[in-house]
């Protein structure tokens, strides 16, 4: 966007899930005036962007802050985005042409993170922490201090559910 790194303000805050067990550190915020439409009806309010220094499809995400500032309702089946602006409602829309190249470009940017030497020193980690095979068969231990009890001792089913003998009558 051609925007100087200078007028970044530092952020500590990392990223969640973007990468399976790993955080992301924003390079830093800035504020920029967004506005939708054009010069008969048009809105502009400043939002506040959180700057990553990896590649992907979207070259910025409006998320709720962005829809509560512009009051904004979006529509994810029809792919539109409405808000009201002086001259009556603003739509903003797209293409299911274009969100599917979006999507193309996605995956050809996660095969390149799932190719990446990192995500492969982080699959081997996890393989080593990943518990017995048998555990993950949906087999149940109940715990020591446990007893099966009826669900509802009215009803014949006998549906019956195991509860800590440990615990307080609260």
């Amino acid at each position: 966007m051609g925007v100087d790194r200078t007028n970044l303000r530092p952020i500590r805050a990392p990223f969640h899930g973007i990468v399976l067990g790993r955080q992301a550190i924003s390079l830093g915020q800035i504020d920029l005036p967004v506005t939708f439409r054009d010069q008969s009806n048009y809105r502009t309010e400043t939002l506040t962007f959180d700057v990553v220094g990896f590649p992907g499809t979207f070259h910025a995400i409006l998320g709720r802050p962005c829809y509560a500032k512009f009051m904004a309702v979006p529509n994810y089946t029809y792919l539109k985005l409405k808000m009201l602006g002086p001259r009556g409602v603003i739509t903003v829309g797209t293409s299911f042409r274009r969100a599917y190249e979006c999507k193309v470009e996605c995956c050809g940017h996660a095969s390149t993170i799932i190719a990446s030497k990192e995500l492969t020193t982080l699959r081997e980690e996890v393989v080593e922490e990943t518990p017995d095979a048998k555990r993950l068969s949906g087999s149940f231990e109940s715990a020591e201090g446990s007893k099966e009890v009826l669900v509802d001792p009215s009803n014949s089913e006998g549906k019956k559910v195991r509860i800590e003998t440990a615990l307080s009558s609260e």
